[in-house]
């Protein structure tokens, strides 16, 4: 089973029993970009293929939105012929990528240290929940990850009830690193011939990816609190009411605020001892916001859109998410591809010379199995 593919990848070949979301992200982007992915399934399939509603034609779009431009084979590792296969997909691939708790792999013989006894220029990724210390056997659920690091905190009213995000983020950050990380890797193999043993974990990509808080934490003794939709180093930046509803504005440096000033007919403001610096702003944020409101709620939100981000005001409607898709196609960004009849979010990264592939819609379970065996057995 030779694949003649595109992309900056093309050659690699990528053996991914991971399920569920951080696994099959990163993998879904490193096919994106030219790499074979076999994704390798149990029985029963990728949980994530019961993840409904929403559905397309019978099958979960939560499913399809992780997995195109894979192969799937089924495989029981119980049965001797079934791990016969997926030890010598382990011995043949390039990257093997895993989400199993750590050490659930040992017991089939697919762990890092004896795959790389027939396999030494392998890059096996390893994604976990909390690392393979003492948080080895917590389950690595996105929602653990957002309460336990501190997310939850930091996310809601002031006075109301911490919440989580609307995205399983750090699954989502996890698969970044982990691609990451696979690249890294796979340069270093190319400079010694030698692979080596990635490992990302939830938690500690969360604790990464928290950036200023967790910073403000750890260099600054800080620990931040819910704001709302406040920023605890900015202001303005946050919904303020219009005439007709919210619109996001943001005065990233003094002068970003002297412009939106100007738009809003407010020339006096910039000079005022009390705002003229971000930090004035950001310590007298309640003396300041009235004097925005009154001047915003003077006209709609989309006529205050045209006009501030004309002036060069960052500023932006909150829209749902066909809103942001509909924006996205008027921008010219093309953000729906469509492979074979299933529409998919495109490849975020856009290369010069060597593009994103989309020549294969996201596998039925052991869609490709019987290919896949006889090719293991060649």
């Amino acid at each position: 089973m030779v694949q003649h593919s595109t992309g900056p990848l093309a050659g690699l070949l990528v053996a991914d029993f991971s399920r569920i979301l951080a696994g099959p992200y990163a993998t879904m982007l490193l096919a994106d970009l030219g790499a074979q992915v076999i994704k390798v399934e149990s029985p029963g399939g990728d949980d994530t293929r019961t993840w409904m509603p929403p559905t397309r034609e019978g099958v979960s779009t939560y499913y399809l939105g992780i997995n195109r431009n894979k192969r799937s084979v089924a495989l029981d590792l119980r049965k001797p012929d079934d791990l016969a296969a997926a030890q010598e997909l382990a011995r043949r691939a390039d990257v093997l990528i895993e989400n199993f708790r750590p050490g659930g792999l040992a017991r089939f013989g697919l762990d890092y240290d004896t795959v790389t006894a027939t396999n030494d220029k392998i890059v096996y990724a390893s994604i976990s929940g909390f690392g393979t210390g003492a948080g080895r056997d917590f389950p690595g659920y996105d929602l653990m990850v957002q309460a336990i690091s501190g997310l939850m905190s930091l996310t809601g009213d002031p006075d109301g009830s911490p919440y989580r995000a609307g995205i399983s983020v750090f699954d989502v950050m996890a698969g970044l690193h982990a691609s990451i990380g696979i690249l890294a890797a796979l340069h270093h193999r190319d400079e010694t011939g030698r692979g080596q043993h990635v490992e990302v974990n939830l938690l500690s990509s969360a604790l990464s990816g928290l950036v200023n808080h967790s910073s403000g934490y750890v260099a600054g003794g800080t620990v931040p609190f819910r704001m709302g939709n406040a920023h605890p180093s900015l202001f303005p930046y946050e919904p303020l009411p219009t005439a007709d509803g919210e619109l996001i504005v943001i005065a990233g440096n003094d002068g970003q605020f002297r412009k939106l000033c100007q738009v809003l007919d407010l020339p006096g403001l910039p000079d005022d001892p009390r705002f003229g610096r971000n930090q004035d702003r950001t310590a007298n944020r309640e003396q300041l916001r009235p004097l925005l409101v009154e001047r915003l709620a003077k006209r709609t939100k989309d006529e205050w859109f045209r006009d501030l981000l004309a002036a060069g005001v960052p500023c932006a409607p909150i829209n749902t998410i066909d809103g942001g898709v509909a924006l996205a196609e008027e921008l010219g960004l093309d953000p729906v591809v469509t492979v074979g009849d299933v529409p998919g979010v495109r490849n975020p990264i856009t290369f010069s010379d060597t593009p994103a592939r989309y020549e294969l819609p996201p596998p039925g379970l052991d869609e490709h199995g019987e290919e896949i065996r006889a090719w293991l057995k060649n």
